[in-house]
């Protein structure tokens, strides 16, 4: 994979396009030894990233991910610190695997009440480069956000039949707040990605308590929504006979149902939908987490595909710090896109501080059906958001500092 060379890694190695690195303008390495994962065009690994109007990757010689060892590539570490809050889960174990894997990765401290001890060991032996740290409960939680610089949340109790995403708020409100005053004690200047369901309250939750800590900075809080431009481009891709690496569909809104907002108008490439397709592709894309919910027939919930998603998020995040400029992923954050909601999911671009710009010009020329949608979900969005914030600020004062 030529334009991702100096910060990622590649899991398709069976493409042409994906079977050498270039470094600068001249030496080309052979990869086949080489694994990992990226968001980057032109031709996305794990079939994730956007469109190359979003994404022109910069070659430039930077910090190698790679060495050489006689004929073959050998990964280095990189440079930063992620934690995972969650990862002796049913999402925590495969994305702290595909974590595991990045080369921007230098250490990766798993945190869980249980049974993470036997995650670290078997992550350990691993031969990629990172350096994985268990740590086990709440007495250990302060020791793992030591020093890092991307926290991952998807701590907390799955659907299961008949359970919409809103009707785990009980359970996981507590989680996340708990897991976020730890963070703004301990990690205060970490980028945040919140999995935790529901997404659309629990971000405005971590928000509230890390306004209350004293240490709040609106760039560096996500709610991960990836999932579903993940689905959204599986799915179209599917429907119109595209090649999945080319297809790239931002996904506004919110994480849950109706607020889901798929923009197949503003799809690349640019292809014409039905009236029919419209309402089939979207209904499905909203829908997709209760089609696993309901096939795995009470035993989980979309644990493997929003794995595959956040870890492409994260390294997308990891990518932004390194100093690419122009990373670009839907994520639901703080923002005016939409001015009477404060939180949004929609297309943001990666720096080193977090979000650095936010799309809001793909919310212009929408379609009649797309703007119907949009002044549908408000209301509902809306609603999550502020049981989000009146669950935060109901509760006892926590100390700062």
């Amino acid at each position: 994979m030529a334009s991702a060379a100096m910060s990622t890694l590649n899991l398709i190695s069976s493409s042409p396009l994906n079977k050498q690195l270039r470094h600068g303008a001249g030496a080309t390495v052979d990869a086949d030894h080489v694994n990992g994962f990226s968001s980057a065009r032109p031709a996305p690994p794990m079939c994730c990233s956007s469109s190359s109007r979003w994404q022109a990757v910069k070659m430039r010689p930077r910090l190698r991910p790679w060495r050489r060892a006689g004929s073959r590539v050998v990964a280095q570490a990189g440079s930063y610190k992620v934690a995972i809050l969650g990862a002796a889960g049913g999402i925590g174990q495969p994305l702290s695997l595909l974590i595991k894997m990045s080369p921007l990765v230098s250490a990766l401290h798993l945190y869980d009440i249980a049974n993470v001890n036997g995650v670290t060991a078997d992550l350990g032996h691993c031969n990629s480069p990172a350096r994985v740290a268990g740590f086990a409960g709440k007495e250990e939680l302060a020791g793992c956000l030591d020093g890092v610089d991307v926290v991952v949340i998807p701590a907390g109790v799955p659907r299961k039949p008949g359970m919409t995403r809103d009707d785990l708020f009980g359970i996981n409100a507590g989680i996340v707040r708990e897991l976020v005053e730890a963070v703004a004690d301990h990690a205060p200047g970490a980028l945040v990605h919140v999995i935790t369901n529901p997404v659309n309250s629990t971000v405005p939750i971590a928000a509230e308590v890390l306004k209350r800590k004293g240490v709040y900075d609106p760039r560096k809080l996500f709610g991960v929504t990836t999932l579903d431009v993940v689905r959204a481009n599986t799915f179209v891709a599917e429907k119109k006979g595209l090649p999945l690496a080319d297809v790239d569909v931002p996904v506004v809104g919110g994480h849950a149902a109706a607020t889901i907002l798929p923009l197949l108008s503003k799809a690349r490439p640019k292809t014409s939908f039905t009236d029919e397709e419209v309402e089939e592709l979207t209904a499905r894309i909203q829908n997709a987490g209760t089609e696993v919910v309901e096939a795995k027939a009470g035993s989980g919930s979309a644990t493997l595909s929003m794995a595959y998603a956040a870890a492409r998020f994260v390294e997308a995040s990891l990518r932004g710090l390194d100093g690419d400029a122009d990373v670009y992923e839907c994520a639901y954050v703080q923002c005016q896109a939409v001015p009477e909601l404060p939180f949004f999911a929609c297309r943001v671009r990666l720096g080193k501080d977090g979000v650095e710009e936010v799309a809001a010009a793909e919310l212009r020329g929408l379609t009649e059906f797309e703007a119907r949608a949009l002044e549908a979900l408000k209301p509902q969005l809306r609603a999550s958001i502020d049981k989000g914030v009146a669950y935060a600020q109901q509760l006892p004062a926590v100390a700062t500092g």
